[in-house]
């Protein structure tokens, strides 16, 4: 990105929202512009820097970013708690301003994906931030870069406060630390021995809670006692599977807030907050409460009569917020597409495929909520599945992939991992799960990486080909669910080939050798362009092993809180190391001159 060319497309972005009516629509413009403009400071301060030596610092560009993104979340608070209507003269000031900075050339800005997908709205941070106590010293609110850049704004707004600051610990993801400049540690020293109490605020906590750690360490260094740190996340659970014990004991002694949505837009005391009259323009007014549909819910309703042991699995906290609402005599899907930009482009591609027969059709989109029919009738395919003509499926489905492929486009390279952080992730996923012996076979790849990077030609591809991601409605006609925002997942993989999603369906489809022909003449036929059978092959054992990996670690994550979920995770994981040793087999054998053995970790 340009940083200067995008803060000039700022500033007029903000005499756009300006200019709008009071009212939902202006709001969500309004944090729309708040989380951009968070991603320009990530962008703008990471390449700072760098220069710097990896430390952060009370720098010109620093307190420019602070001022903006504090005027910002003095709006968003406003706008928050008046009615929609808040007043942005000062945000657009400091907006700009920002272009006459000395910027660098080209920054890289990373995707915020808690309001992209996990439907992470600046709003909760607001009343978490209200929640604090209120007895006590002056507050520092302290964001830590991406996403809390943004929402560290919107808490010092709340609080009252203008000291904030943004801050990125670096290093291996579960074991991060900070590093600030000699000023900057000065003022938080001195702001300790003032008696200050500290905001650490950000997305997490995820699988190790290091970030938040690695900012509370730094604290303490200076002399800020345990006591006088608090922290803001997007949920108020325990750290992840990968914690170290001293984290886990600080962070359940310590004041921490997550932001609780139901209560924030399902069931608020402010009516304009409430979910249900946001799409009542759509929906009709509503016949009954939301229920929540997300981290598995759904299961109950599509897979009624099926034993939960025969349920699909889910990664329960990876899932979107979903909620059914009853309304003008027929049911419907409200869920979260992401906020700002991602919500719009996710709304966007979804029309797309409804209208072309593929998807479920699309009614409208709400400040980060896209709404749908829900569509009783329909049945999953993994029971469904029986039933259909399985040249019938293959059709469909090649007639599907041709289709996103030709008009999803190509995507710049980094939208997606290259190849060889694909066969990196297997070699060690394989290594772990079935053993350096079978993980040997994939050394193969090793001299053809650069050849096969040269043969992809990534596209916002679909990343989940599961049975259970298709609807069969009466009458045999296959839809595909959840089919545009699965390349934002937090995880490694990203835009691919087409061959991804065609190893994907083979894979979850069970297909044969015969059917994977047949699905691959049916995509080239819709004009769409057929890989390579060497990436194809290469991509379905990188798309195996993720997959185990993948279930492996969810599974940890759901052990102490859901046993069942965890068990369908290793069951599931189980049937992908099986599937890979296959396929590993004969190589694997080349290799040891034997026979071969393998076990499930």
């Amino acid at each position: 990105m340009d940083p200067t060319a995008e803060a000039r497309a700022l500033a007029s972005a903000c005499g756009e929202v300006e200019v709008l009516p009071a009212g939902l629509t202006r709001h969500a413009a309004l944090v729309s512009l708040l989380i951009r403009t968070s991603e320009w400071a990530q962008g703008v301060l990471d390449a700072e820097q760098v220069v710097q030596g990896g430390e952060d610092g009370d720098t010109v560009l620093a307190r420019a970013c602070e001022s903006t993104l504090l005027a910002l979340g003095h709006a968003v608070v406003a706008s928050w708690t008046d009615g929609f209507q808040a007043d942005l003269a000062r945000v657009s000031g400091a907006l700009a301003a920002l272009s006459g900075l000395a910027l660098p050339q080209r920054v890289r800005c990373k995707v915020p994906r808690g309001h992209a997908f996990l439907g992470l709205y600046p709003e909760g941070y607001v009343e978490s931030a209200r929640a604090l106590p209120r007895e006590g010293g002056p507050w520092r609110v302290l964001g830590i870069r991406g996403i809390g850049a943004g929402l560290a704004g919107v808490v010092a707004a709340a609080l009252g406060t203008r000291a904030v600051c943004f801050v990125r610990p670096r290093g291996h993801p579960y074991r991060r630390t900070l590093s600030l400049s000699p000023e900057r540690t000065a003022q938080l020293r001195e702001e300790a021995r003032a008696g200050y109490r500290f905001v650490v605020v950000d997305e997490g906590p995820g699988r190790s809670g290091s970030s938040f750690g690695a900012v509370a360490d730094f604290l303490e260094a200076q002399g800020v006692a345990p006591s006088s740190t608090f922290f803001l996340s997007g949920h108020s659970g325990a750290l992840g599977p990968r914690a170290q014990p001293r984290e886990r004991e600080r962070w359940r002694r310590a004041w921490r807030r997550g932001v609780d949505f139901e209560s924030l837009m399902v069931t608020p005391t402010e009516p304009s907050h409430a979910l249900a009259g946001w799409v009542e323009d759509i929906t009709g007014k509503a016949a009954g409460p939301l229920e929540d549909m997300g981290a598995g819910a759904w299961r109950q309703h599509l897979l009624e009569g099926t034993l939960e042991a025969a349920w699909p699995p889910v990664h329960t906290w990876r899932e979107r917020r979903k909620y059914l609402l009853r309304a003008g005599g027929r049911p419907w899907l409200l869920k979260s597409a992401g906020l700002g930009a991602y919500g719009a482009r996710t709304y966007l591609q979804a029309r797309v495929l409804a209208d072309a027969g593929f998807g479920v059709p699309v009614a409208g989109l709400k400040h980060g909520f896209m709404v749908q029919p829900w569509l009783e009738e329909a049945r999953p395919l993994s029971v469904a599945g029986a039933a259909m003509n399985r040249w019938e499926l293959v059709a469909r489905v090649g007639a599907y992939l041709g289709f996103r492929s030709r008009h999803f486009g190509q995507v710049e390279d980094g939208a997606g991992a290259s190849t060889r952080e694909l066969w990196e992730m297997a070699r060690y996923n394989t290594e772990v799960v079935l053993g350096r012996q079978v993980a040997q076979a994939l050394h193969v790849w090793m001299q053809r990486l650069s050849a096969l990077e040269r043969m992809v030609r990534r596209t916002v591809t679909d990343n989940r080909m599961h049975a259970w991601e298709w609807l069969v409605l009466p009458g045999g006609r296959l839809l595909k669910a959840d089919a545009v925002d699965h390349h934002l997942a937090q995880d490694l993989v990203g835009c691919q080939d087409l061959a991804w999603d065609l190893a994907g369906a083979a894979v979850e489809l069970s297909l044969d050798s015969e059917e994977l022909a047949a699905l691959c003449a049916v995509v080239e036929r819709h004009k769409g362009r057929l890989p390579p059978l060497e990436l194809l092959r290469f991509h379905r054992q990188a798309y195996l092993a993720f997959q185990m990996g993948d279930h492996v670690l969810a599974a940890e994550s759901h052990d102490a809180e859901s046993p069942a979920e965890a068990a369908r995770l290793r069951h599931a994981a189980a049937r992908y190391a099986e599937l890979l040793r296959r396929e590993l087999a004969p190589t694997a054998r080349a290799f040891t001159g034997g026979s071969m053995s393998a076990h499930l970790g």
